[in-house]
């Protein structure tokens, strides 16, 4: 294996789905990653039982781990706990892959095969491009988003294909200045992502995925969140350095940090 690998697997209360996402990796896709780790952002279910239940009964043949954030950081504070361990560990490339089964981890195995991804800062799986299949998705949601993703292609200035699917890939170089440790926690995380990746000229590159909604519960508050986006991407848009350097958080947190529950490696 020429590039170390992390996966990162954020888990909220999805106990059902989790099961069926570490099953995912088959012994085609462990050998592309040098580890894995689980984080466990202060469910409320029984997800890490399941989780430890899970490794103990699977014979991987990388390190897995389960980890519980220190506190409910959110979706972006768990990224952000993640993006810390891969710059800890030495790693080269840390891929996302969401913790409730809506995202599929084999899209993103022809391009670690042929290694297109070492040509790419953001490796970015997307809803809504050609080649791309959504499977219980509403076709009203379906062109909210491709409206949205055409609004931040314009401010940006490249093309934007998702603002945040649940299936990414990033190299850890880009990560080592933190420039995103300012932005929000919550699942707005990825938008200050697209907006970020902009302003830094990161390399990016857009795959199609397919993606499901089944048994999934959304924590998506629609209309809240598309009208928070929209001030996001406007104060972006009217003075763009001024926005990768303020504070966008609605609770500044010191450090992201988490505890390591179990792992099948000592």
């Amino acid at each position: 294996m020429d590039n170390k690998i992390l996966l990162f697997i954020p888990m909220y209360n999805c106990e059902k789905q989790i099961p069926r996402v570490l099953g995912q990796l088959n012994d085609d896709v462990c050998q592309y990653l040098s580890e894995v780790i689980i984080v466990n952002n202060r469910s409320t279910d029984n997800g890490e039982q399941v989780v430890q239940d899970y490794i103990k009964d699977r014979n991987f043949p990388m390190k897995v781990s389960l980890l519980r954030n220190d506190d409910n950081y959110g979706l972006g504070g768990s990224h952000k706990v993640a993006f810390q361990y891969a710059m800890d560990h030495d790693f080269d490339y840390v891929i996302l892959l969401h913790g409730d089964d809506q995202g599929d981890i084999s899209n993103i195995m022809p391009y670690l095969k042929n290694k297109e991804y070492e040509n790419y800062d953001c490796f970015l799986g997307a809803r809504f491009m050609k080649g791309s299949q959504l499977q219980g998705y509403s076709k009203f949601r379906t062109f909210g988003n491709i409206v949205y993703n055409t609004l931040f292609s314009i401010g940006c200035g490249y093309k934007v294909y998702d603002l945040g699917s649940g299936l990414n890939m990033y190299k850890v170089s880009i990560l080592k200045d933190k420039f995103y440790l300012k932005y929000k926690d919550n699942l707005v995380f990825n938008y200050c992502m697209v907006m970020g990746q902009a302003f830094y000229k990161h390399k990016v590159k857009f795959f199609p995925i397919i993606w499901r909604e089944d048994d999934q519960v959304s924590n998506v508050k629609m209309v809240n969140q598309a009208m928070n986006v929209l001030g996001l991407l406007w104060s972006f848009v009217c003075n763009k350095k001024k926005f990768v350097a303020e504070e966008h958080r609605d609770k500044v947190v010191d450090a992201y940090t988490a505890q390591v529950v179990y792992t099948n490696m000592q």
